[in-house]
């Protein structure tokens, strides 16, 4: 058994919930119920994978109550509320066990400017560059190769993975987790037409991020033409998205990979946007908006709810009775020619 083997009464003493049988039992994997070894603990949040409890090898459970006899009936089971919102706390305290901490210092072959501030216990890792009049937080760690630029600001407890780049004059707060390949701050896409060519905008406002926001690998937020780009508290972004100058997205919204927002659009608070949606500029989302995936949005939308489709996108359950008259378009044809040749 691996040497981050725990028993379940330390887990509950950690995370609480109730424990049915096997309090001495230990153990060093969290996996899927389908996957779990003898030693591993698993959850069940999904009524579809029902099925795999009576087969599952986990020897401990997450379940709701209303799943709590036919848990215990194959072995250990954690009974709580919420099962998936009780494996996320377990996979954060599962990590701060087993991941390498922090080792606060400067390292040898960074550059950091003499002007530069850094709070207590600050990490920053080889070949980081840290500019004059940059604010590096207590506790914030600097990846390798990342790049602080003059005057940004990096909250406290914040992790830049390796080859972040903040640029000037932006700032993110506390808790925070940038993903490697971000870039916040690049200047927004801003240029005047003249009979010689485009003349470029000077990009002249920042970037402002909230507290405990997360960013994925290679997302781009553009520092504002004049105002800034805001990104409140509370936000995730996976992968690959781009947020154009002079966005603005409200507290607790969550993105997914591929997504766009283009310039000056603003969208609310505890929205959801799904993969490869597309946002077009000036545009304006009400709180509780959620976005299908692939879905273009091309006007504002004032009512909650959920929203789908290409083109044009719609609320949900009208595309879907237009998608599925689409899909009998052919046989639809067939029968009015039929009809026309009588």
């Amino acid at each position: 058994m691996s040497s981050t083997a725990v028993a379940l009464s330390d887990l509950i003493a950690a995370l609480g919930g109730d424990l049915l049988g096997g309090a001495d039992i230990r153990i060093d994997a969290i996996a899927p119920l389908d996957e779990a070894g003898e030693h591993g603990i698993s959850f069940l949040a999904n009524p579809r994978y029902q099925s795999q409890l009576a087969t599952t090898k986990a020897a401990c459970v997450i379940v709701a109550p209303a799943l709590a006899e036919a848990a215990a009936a194959r072995g250990a089971a954690i009974v709580t509320p919420d099962p998936y919102l009780y494996f996320a706390r377990l996979t954060q305290w599962w990590a701060a066990r087993v991941r390498p901490a922090a080792q606060p210092g400067v390292h040898a072959s960074a550059i950091v400017s003499p002007q530069a501030q850094l709070g207590r216990d600050v990490e920053i890792g080889p070949l980081a560059v840290v500019e004059a009049g940059a604010v590096i937080g207590d506790g914030a760690r600097i990846g390798a190769h990342c790049v602080v630029e003059r005057g940004a600001q990096v909250g406290a407890g914040t992790r830049l993975a390796p080859r972040v780049v903040l640029g000037h004059g932006c700032r993110i707060g506390a808790r925070g987790i940038v993903h490697s390949g971000v870039v916040i701050g690049a200047d927004g896409f801003g240029f005047a037409p003249s009979r010689q060519g485009y003349v470029k905008i000077e990009q002249l406002g920042n970037v402002r991020i909230g507290d405990d926001v997360e960013i994925g690998a290679n997302t781009c937020i553009d520092r504002g033409a004049l105002a800034d780009t805001v990104i409140e508290d509370g936000v995730k972004l996976d992968n690959l998205i781009q947020i154009a100058h002079n966005v603005h997205i409200g507290r607790n919204t969550a993105m997914a990979g591929c997504a766009a927002v283009a310039g000056s659009t603003r969208i609310g608070a505890n929205c959801t946007i799904g993969g490869a949606a597309n946002i077009i500029g000036h545009l304006t989302l009400v709180d509780g908006v959620h976005i299908s995936a692939a879905t273009t949005v091309t006007r504002s939308i004032s009512e909650p709810g959920v929203y789908s489709g290409p083109h044009p996108f719609e609320e949900n359950s009208s595309w879907q009775k237009n998608a599925a008259t689409l899909r009998q378009l052919h046989s639809l044809r067939e029968r009015v020619r039929a009809l026309e040749k009588k």
